[in-house]
């Protein structure tokens, strides 16, 4: 608008008049003196959403009070580490859980969690996995295999962050110390079913977590079979809870007992009880609690249906820390609606925990009681099928998920003992994605039992079908022992095109993670395995990981060397992609020896063969700035990562 008045009364004033349209930054102005400079509003990703990743609280969680006193006490006092200890079955993970969450307000920045499976088969957890889980869930990521490093990051990004760490069933104050915040304004929180007293060279306050009340007891038991029942036979019900020694898990197992039998009596129960346990009677426990918490679930197990018992068997078989229906319909070869009763079933038991939305899990004590109910239960050609259906399952649905991911690929024949007839847990690429980084440990778990058990084609084919997740989510660790497993399986199945696929993919994670002289050990022996079988594409991959490593070792002489050897191969079999893709890289060190008009030939003919090819993401990356020109293949050394589509 234009405002001739406004104007006399102001000569220094603008006006912007007519139905003018203005896009992007804009000056009015009656003089400038000086330069003009537009600072674009920055890109950087917005900080991901705190993490809450605490574990539910029992409905039946029953007083406790003195204890979160004391843990307000220690926490008034300035402890930044606090160690709660306890024998196996205490509720030192429900009591931390509890008080954590009430504290949630103190802590914006997120709550994590981590199980460092002290006290669990096979061995701890070590720092490097937890501290990678935690930069992930930071939104940092996990740059690096190696604990120290890792550990410098997390002390940097949490050391102006306010945030609470759950570190549970630790082992020794040697798993904590790196996993320690670095900020006064965190908290860590562990839990151990030793003291841990090392911790208090780092000025830990401790909390030795004891048996429940007896008063207690009864109100936690009376909150699974009804205050009632309860009332009608007081003595009895006083006299189970002493039986129990105080420990939670004792006495939920036992109400879930007794809530499957509305009409037996308590006295009856606890006669039975009596008479089926060492030294008649559930005691304290001895040995971490093994011996009388056992007693208390063989008289649990007892009473679950013929399904619900096979499913509990079967659970305590598997090699996995969390899981859902579809595994258990998978490994004892039902459906999902069998799964999900069966599941259902065992959480009102008291057999089964959740863990989130839609998983579960077993408690360490249980997990070693349902293994043994499927030895003495089980014969040994059911446990051996239940195991197999699992990673078969496993199998099937990564191989789906990579066929969605990288369609272009060739992807080597799998075999099946038993082919799943489940439906898929995904739709679209996003959903695979999703599904391999959800399911990775699971993953991870079966690879190792098809090797162990001697299915080796079972277990190289799940390191093969992992490899979209390996390459877009870059967990190296994981890539890394995935691959060492999957190559020796493949080795041991005797299958030569299997074991070039492993030293191909595996050596690409190898040199991602900045392992490159045993990445270019791999690569030597897959380019010595595709000469002795005659593969020349394969030879050519070998060629081009090995020029790739060598560019990164500070060796562009002998990578230029390498990288023409791979082209003249890929060339002469009519592999015209692969060559591209070394030519992207023999341009970037064109660059780098500042010989602009070479790197701009590479690039062309690059681009050229990439789009006559029909390769659109490739012929895309080969035209932007140095330091980004590199596929994703051809940055990890994978010009033909194990076949990728037709020449």
């Amino acid at each position: 608008m234009n405002d001739a008045n406004a104007v006399a009364r102001d000569p220094h004033r603008n006006e912007i008049s007519g139905d003018a349209t203005m896009n992007g930054p804009t000056i009015q102005a009656r003089e400038v003196h000086g330069g003009v400079h537009f600072h674009p509003a920055s890109t950087a990703r917005a900080r991901p959403v705190p993490p809450r990743q605490l574990l539910p609280v029992p409905a039946h969680f029953t007083n406790r009070r003195s204890d979160l006193d004391a843990l307000d006490g220690l926490h008034a006092h300035g402890s930044r580490l606090i160690v709660v200890s306890g024998r196996a079955g205490i509720g030192k993970t429900t009591l931390v859980s509890k008080w954590l969450r009430s504290l949630s307000p103190d802590f914006p920045d997120g709550q994590l969690y981590a199980d460092l499976r002290g006290h669990s088969e096979g061995d701890p957890v070590g720092p490097a996995e937890v501290l990678a889980q935690f930069l992930r869930a930071l939104g940092a990521g996990a740059p690096s295999t190696d604990a120290a490093e890792l550990a410098s990051l997390w002390r940097s990004l949490t050391a102006d962050l306010r945030i609470a760490v759950m570190l549970d069933n630790a082992f020794t104050a040697a798993q904590i110390r790196p996993l320690l915040v670095a900020g006064t304004g965190g908290l860590v929180v562990v839990t151990s079913r030793r003291r841990l007293t090392g911790l208090r060279m780092q000025g830990a306050g401790f909390h030795q977590l004891d048996a429940l009340g007896p008063d207690d007891g009864v109100e936690l038991l009376t909150r699974g079979i009804g205050a009632e029942r309860v009332a009608g036979e007081l003595r009895s019900v006083q006299k189970l809870v002493d039986l129990c020694g105080g420990l939670p898990l004792a006495v939920c197992l036992a109400s879930a007992r007794l809530a499957t039998r509305p009409r037996q009596s308590v006295e009856a129960f606890v006669d039975a009880l009596a008479r089926n346990t060492e030294g008649g009677r559930l005691s304290a426990l001895g040995v971490e609690g093994e011996t009388s918490v056992r007693k208390a679930l063989d008289a649990s197990y007892a009473v679950l249906s013929p399904d619900g018992a096979r499913l509990y068997r079967t659970l305590g078989l598997l090699p996995v820390r969390t899981f859902d229906a579809m595994i258990a319909a998978a490994a004892c070869g039902q459906s999902p609606d069998w799964a999900e009763r069966g599941l259902d079933e065992l959480v009102e038991a008291n057999l089964v925990e959740d863990a989130g939305p839609a998983s579960c899990r077993l408690h360490d004590l249980l997990r070693l009681h349902a293994h043994d109910r499927a030895l003495e239960d089980e014969t040994a050609e059911a446990r051996e099928e239940a195991l197999r259906r699992f990673c078969d399952w496993c199998l099937h649905t990564a191989t789906a998920a990579q066929e969605r991911l990288t369609p272009v690929q060739y992807t080597l024949p799998r075999r099946y003992a038993h082919p799943p007839v489940l439906p898929l847990p995904f739709d679209d690429a996003t959903g695979a994605l999703d599904w391999l980084d959800t399911y990775r440990t699971q993953l991870l778990g079966a690879v190792r039992l098809a090797a162990e058990k001697g299915w080796h084609d079972t277990s190289w084919m799940l390191v093969d079908a992992m490899w979209p997740l390996f390459l877009r989510l870059r967990h190296y660790a994981d890539w890394i022992a995935a691959h060492r497993i999957g190559l020796d399986s493949a080795r041991q199945a005797g299958d030569r095109v299997a074991e070039r696929q492993m030293l191909n993919s595996g050596a690409i994670g190898l040199s991602a993670a900045g392992h490159t002289e045993e990445a270019l050990t791999w690569y030597r022996e897959s380019l010595h395995a595709a000469r002795e079988a005659g593969d020349v594409r394969d030879e050519g991959q070998a060629l081009l990981g090995l020029g790739t490593c060598h560019r990164a070792a500070g060796r562009p002489a002998d990578a230029t060397e390498l990288l023409n050897r791979a082209i003249t191969v890929w060339e002469g079999c009519g592999y015209p992609r692969g060559a591209a893709l070394a030519r992207i890289i023999l341009g970037e060190i064109a660059l780098a020896a500042d010989a602009p008009r070479e790197a701009a030939e590479c690039f062309r003919r690059a681009h050229t063969t990439l789009v006559a090819v029909n390769d659109p993401h490739d012929a895309a990356t080969s035209r932007r700035s140095p330091r980004s020109s590199v596929s994703s293949c051809a940055r990890a050394g994978c010009g033909t990562p194990r076949g990728c589509g037709p020449p």
